[in-house]
């Protein structure tokens, strides 16, 4: 039985067992004003691993993630680039979606992430927004006024659900957009008229632009339908984000939003809030030239999905170092067969691997299994059976994680061509021949192979 730790209730509830419906599962995905850092890598590696191991356990999943391609931010940057490159807010907007959306891409392939099965952009689902609003005020619970669009909070009794708060807390302790048109500060806008020089779309109301909230309750709807079994997002997404998301979806259907609600823990940069104004904004790309991608993602494991986590030069060397003695193991099995798990001290390793992730996906626990793995392959190195066992074990270990998916891509002969190189290079640095010794670092670095000197004197690689 699947336990998942749910924010509403504050609970773990139990995955249905024997489903044979598909699970639906949203995510909020990126808004493109930007590249991603790494707090946006924590989510989009958070949710792969998940359901990858939602996958293993023999369940369909149908996962939709929703990109953000108009809201405030975005706006601000096209007006800026639309004056210094004298061309229309039409071309700075696109410009500037179609070029960090790329982006995105380019970052969830460096990382061997997968694409949701559906990522939807809020723009290409302006009609089906007008629509949804349009019955809002059908049903009494949005209004207009001047060209505006805002949905009337006081009148969904159960908002603050999400947030476990009451209307007056959120009114006393939350900064409220301040925007004269609101019936009440606590509402949200649904469409919003667009200002001199804004991109927008023609609506019943005015010609103008949906709000943030909105668009994510529409794509939900439409790309999965019904009740979601899970809604994840960041932690900062609770309030207003996903209140807001659940006031309209609910108020339109008197049905329940999700059933789960997952909320990853927030990244913090040496105990400090990442920030562009504290200039400590680390993005996937600049993280990805000094270090490789399953180091990232081992620095994400070693904390549960929705704990803090701290990033740390001492914390990446220690994932470094976790990444360096995994890759041994990789190393020490991808030349044997896969055989079927069938010995007693695998197969124990495989039920705590199981139970931990079945608990609430308690990552770190499931790490954990692979230096049991290390352990027995050590004691038992010479056994060829036991070697074949394990490698299906720690493999199908990997595949759930994304580890070394780029080195298993390689073919044996480019793998035993590259330590080879690594050797050479070795016994040159030994002879203190050290011109020669970068010159094979760079060869290999021509062919998107970096070097890593670790600690002993030992050298890892890793694709670019």
């Amino acid at each position: 039985m699947i336990k998942i730790y749910d924010s509403l209730t504050k609970e773990k509830l139990n995955l249905e067992e024997g489903r044979k419906q598909p699970l639906k599962i949203y995510a909020c995905g990126v808004t493109v004003y930007d590249h991603c850092h790494i707090g946006h890598g924590r989510s989009l590696y958070t949710f792969d691993y998940i359901i990858n191991y939602l996958r293993f356990r023999g369940l369909d999943v149908v996962f939709t993630r929703n990109i953000t391609d108009i809201d405030d931010k975005i706006l601000l940057k096209a007006k800026k680039l639309a004056s210094e490159e004298n061309i229309s807010i039409e071309k700075a907007w696109k410009k500037i979606v179609n070029t960090y959306i790329d982006s995105y891409y380019q970052d969830l392939d460096a990382l061997n992430l997968k694409k949701a099965d559906y990522e939807p952009r809020a723009t290409e689902n302006i009609e089906d927004i007008i629509k949804f609003i349009q019955r809002l005020i059908e049903k009494g619970y949005a209004y207009e006024k001047n060209g505006s669009v805002y949905f009337k909070v006081r009148k969904f009794s159960e908002y603050g659900k999400l947030s476990h708060k009451n209307i007056d807390e959120l009114l006393n302790s939350v900064r409220i957009e301040n925007d004269p048109e609101k019936e009440d500060p606590l509402d949200f806008a649904l469409w919003k008229k667009a200002k001199e020089n804004e991109i927008s779309w023609d609506s019943p109301w005015s010609k103008g632009r949906p709000g943030w909230h909105i668009e994510c309750s529409v794509m939900a709807n439409k790309y999965l339908g019904g009740t979601l079994d899970i809604h994840a997002g960041g932690r900062d997404l609770i309030f207003p984000h996903h209140e807001n998301e659940i006031a309209q979806s609910e108020a339109l259907t008197g049905k329940t939003f999700a059933k789960i609600w997952m909320h990853h823990g927030l990244i913090s940069i040496d105990a400090k809030k990442m920030s562009k104004s504290l200039k400590n904004f680390i993005t996937i790309k600049d993280f990805l030239n000094k270090y490789s991608a399953d180091t990232l993602k081992l620095f994400y494991l070693s904390a549960r999905w929705r704990s803090p986590l701290d990033f740390s030069s001492k914390k990446i060397s220690e994932a470094a170092r976790v990444r360096e003695r995994l890759f041994n193991l990789w190393q020490k099995l991808k030349g044997v067969q896969e055989a079927e798990v069938s010995d007693e001290r695998l197969t124990a390793v495989q039920e705590k691997f199981i139970a931990g992730m079945d608990d609430d996906f308690n990552a770190p626990k499931a790490i954990s299994c692979l230096f049991d793995i290390i352990r027995l392959v050590y004691e038992n190195a010479q056994n060829s059976n036991f070697l074949n066992q394990a490698k299906k074990l720690a493999f199908s270990i990997f595949d759930i994680f994304s580890l070394f998916k780029s080195e298993r891509a390689l073919d044996k002969k480019t793998i035993a061509y590259i330590e080879r190189k690594i050797k050479e290079r070795q016994v040159l640095r030994k002879n203190k021949q050290y011109r020669q010794a970068d010159a094979i670092r760079q060869q290999l670095l021509e062919q998107n192979i970096i070097l890593e000197d670790i600690q002993n004197g030992a050298t890892q690689w890793r694709i670019k």
